[in-house]
């Protein structure tokens, strides 16, 4: 669980520093830690494939961050969130799309070789992604009715950014082993 909170410290980042629109610093520092998450996995010597999130999130924060100090007022204005949740609905898609779920990568550091190579493997990370993919895209869209609707209910804002993340981030680590107990038996 720890290592799916550090995958999305840059969103969780952005998320916190703008709730109130502000896009600058939110964006600033998420493509920072972007940047840093990536270059740590990558000198530890993490495949690329294991870090589909990680890029992905490189690539929307340096552009959103080059966007809102271009552009005034803020790109996406009070949508921030919103939009980098669907960017990230868009990732796990299109990963799905290809048929390389963003979870392979990350799966396959965590199991042996002789599972790597099951179809059980590939479908369970493809459930894995595609409720990630589903979290997301109920997420952007939840949060865009809610700043649509109520920009000034903070909390409930935080709540749903908040299940957006948990609630996928508890399926990943329970499904497997429900996987594996109905294998075994």
């Amino acid at each position: 669980m720890i290592s799916y909170l550090r995958t999305f410290l840059p969103w969780i980042a952005f998320a916190v520093l703008s709730t109130n629109g502000e896009a600058r610093i939110g964006a600033l520092a998420g493509f920072a830690l972007a940047v840093v998450l990536l270059l740590m996995d990558r000198r530890k010597g993490r495949a690329w494939d294991a870090l589909v999130i990680e890029a992905s999130s490189a690539v929307f924060f340096a552009g959103l961050a080059l966007a809102a100090f271009v552009i005034a007022p803020a790109p996406f204005g009070e949508y921030g969130p919103a939009v980098s949740v669907g960017w990230l609905a868009v990732t796990a898609w299109g990963s799905l799309a290809i048929r390389r779920p963003f979870t392979l990568g990350i799966a396959r550091g965590m199991t042996p070789p002789e599972v790597q190579a099951s179809p059980l493997f590939y479908r369970v990370n493809a459930t894995i992604t595609a409720v990630w993919a589903v979290a997301f895209t109920l997420n952007a869209v939840g949060l865009a009715v809610l700043l649509a609707l109520a920009p000034h209910a903070t909390i409930a804002i935080i709540a749903v950014k908040i299940c957006g993340f948990a609630l996928p981030a508890l399926f990943t680590v329970r499904y497997p082993k429900i996987v594996r107990a109905r294998y075994a038996a």
